[in-house]
């Protein structure tokens, strides 16, 4: 398979709504230079960075741990501030029907596609995960032949309440500066967990003070009580935004034990 990141543009035909010419949405796709199986499952990712911005240590460094498990990886250059809600949601939705429609040019198997997001990634990956069709992008002619909805959802220290524990800074930028009591419990993630929720993994630091830790155990709780399998891992320490953690042996625990998730997840 081809060893270089593939750039293409999420919208072809033209982006919908407002956007920044200069940061076209699009998506980097990673192709494993030795496939786990064939076809192969695959992650569309997506950075963190408060809506505001797209952390580069949380996009190419894990497309490439995933391509070195044998996976496909695709990272997510949605749209953010000052473009809040629905520009980074369609283009999220769009990334995951976009990969299906691929799928077998790309020799992904469409029906192991997870998605993964950090800190306010991680919100925009839940939201996807459990409201598949909060709304659908007109503009969108790949909305009525594939699903937007994840087969896994891996949850990296995110952002996932909006009433409680979450982050002012990505509410503020996704849904502006005085959502409404009903907008802020539509976008918590943990109140949106239905027995359709795919199986999930998440970690977060204990001591996390940017996230608190509860936006994980939350949404970790309401998938048991819905009975959608769920793993999650709470490490000691009191860093956000670590991505891999290399320099970190306790939290860069996370790859080792979500690679093991993923040999479950790849059956």
């Amino acid at each position: 398979m081809e060893d270089s990141p593939q750039t293409i543009p999420l919208w072809p035909q033209g982006v919908p709504g407002e956007h920044d010419p200069a940061d076209l949405p699009r998506m980097t796709i990673y192709r494993p230079l030795v496939p786990l199986s064939w076809p192969v499952p695959g992650v569309v990712i997506c950075p963190g960075g408060g809506y505001a911005g797209r952390a580069a240590h949380e996009a190419a460094p894990i497309a490439e741990w995933f391509n070195g498990l044998g996976l496909w990886a695709a990272v997510v250059h949605y749209r953010v501030k000052p473009f809040g809600f629905p520009a980074p949601y369609d283009d999220a939705c769009r990334a995951m029907r976009l990969a299906r429609s691929m799928a077998e040019a790309e020799g992904l198997r469409a029906d192991r596609l997870a998605i993964m997001g950090f800190s306010a990634g991680g919100h925009l990956a839940a939201t996807v995960a459990v409201q598949p069709e909060l709304r659908r992008e007109p503009a969108d002619e790949l909305a009525s032949k594939f699903s937007a909805r994840p087969d896994g959802l891996i949850l990296a220290y995110p952002v996932l309440s909006f009433v409680e524990w979450g982050h002012e800074g990505s509410r503020t930028n996704l849904l502006g500066p005085n959502p409404s009591i009903p907008q802020r419990f539509q976008f918590s993630a943990e109140r949106q967990v239905d027995a359709q929720t795919p199986p999930t993994f998440l970690f977060h630091t204990d001591k996390d003070p940017v996230v608190p830790m509860e936006n994980s155990t939350r949404f970790a709780d309401a998938c048991h009580a819905h009975g959608v399998p769920v793993e999650l891992h709470v490490f000691p320490g009191d860093r956000h935004g670590v991505g891999l953690a290399a320099d970190d042996k306790r939290v860069g625990m996370w790859t080792e034990l979500l690679n093991a998730w993923l040999e479950g997840f790849a059956k």
